[in-house]
């Protein structure tokens, strides 16, 4: 595809591009590794939290950034199937794709230069996951074979948002590097695979003429939508567990001793309402902007749900 268009990319197009609507999956794992933090030693590193949520977010914006400039050279995008105009900025503006190509390595590089104190604090561990996500990051969209177009799309944004982004974060925030903080976060990883399957399930007749081998391609839409369903339970099923594991013990459960507790379980609550809304209306990509942003709302909340419980041990000691 030429390079074309010749209009200017504004401030609102860059926040397009970036995505907001997904910035839950950067987010939630960032603040429960935070509680996780303070459960653990009873206060918050608070500059170093923000860093670390700022520098999150700027990954997933570029990783957002990358996939829609991508997406457009590569002819995958176009005004027939991108429904909204937020949702395919490329595709309604008259931009010239390079400028969103840039715009990725900017989101790149301030989160490489907000990431030198933690760094510095953290040690090599922290720099070493840092490298991994940025790599991750260029091999998603770029390359002759994207991440993107093989079945392997939820578990790599599940693993590098979910797990490799809290170990980082939790060696960065503590000094030292706790594998198991991988286990801790695993229903948040769950929740960031489920919205790529989400995207993916939609995009099913989409993606089969642009040569994309997602899961849900290779599975078919009747088998695909099953799946999603199961899986829709399962996380469920693994996050109201973690909820429960994290809470101290069912005393807490009393309002008026310790309300976060009880505020984790209404917020979840509200997570499963949204759930059920999801199960009904996943379908194709004429639904698709709707359902992305019910899937990331549903993981912040099931995020915020674990958090509370996790700061509620805490409080309890």
């Amino acid at each position: 595809m030429t390079e074309g268009g010749k209009g200017r990319l504004t401030p609102k197009m860059a926040l397009g591009l970036a995505a907001p609507h997904t910035w839950a999956a950067s987010v939630t794992p960032v603040l429960l590794t935070g509680a996780i933090v303070y459960r653990e030693q009873g206060f918050l590193p608070v500059l170093l939290f923000l860093l670390l949520l700022c520098i999150s977010i700027l990954m997933q914006s570029a990783v957002n950034t990358f996939n829609d400039y991508y997406d457009m050279i590569r002819g995958n995008d176009s005004a027939d199937d991108a429904v909204e105009a937020s949702d395919a900025v490329l595709v309604y503006n008259d931009i010239p794709p390079r400028r969103a190509l840039r715009l990725g390595f900017m989101f790149l590089l301030a989160a490489a230069l907000l990431a030198v104190y933690p760094v510095w604090h953290g040690g090599i561990g922290v720099l070493l996951t840092g490298l991994a996500g940025a790599a991750i990051i260029l091999l998603y969209s770029a390359g002759p074979v994207p991440l993107s177009h093989l079945p392997v799309g939820e578990l790599v944004s599940g693993f590098v948002m979910g797990s490799l982004i809290p170990l980082g974060c939790y060696a960065a925030m503590t000094g030292r590097m706790r594998f198991s903080v991988m286990l801790d976060t695993l229903p948040v990883a769950f929740g960031i695979a489920m919205i790529m399957m989400t995207n993916n399930t939609c995009d099913i007749e989409k993606d089969i003429p642009s040569g994309r081998k997602t899961l849900p391609v290779l599975l078919g839409r009747s088998r695909a939508l099953l799946l999603y369903r199961a899986l829709l339970f399962v996380w469920i099923s693994v996050t109201a567990v973690w909820i429960v594991r994290s809470l101290p013990y069912m005393g807490s459960l009393i309002p008026r001793r310790i309300p976060m507790p009880a505020l984790a379980l209404i917020i979840f609550c509200t997570g499963l309402a949204l759930v059920a809304g999801q199960f009904r209306m996943i379908r194709d990509a004429l639904r698709r902007p709707a359902l992305m942003k019910r899937v990331s709302l549903i993981t912040l909340l099931f995020g915020l749900s674990l958090t509370l419980a996790s700061c509620a041990g805490r409080a309890a000691v």
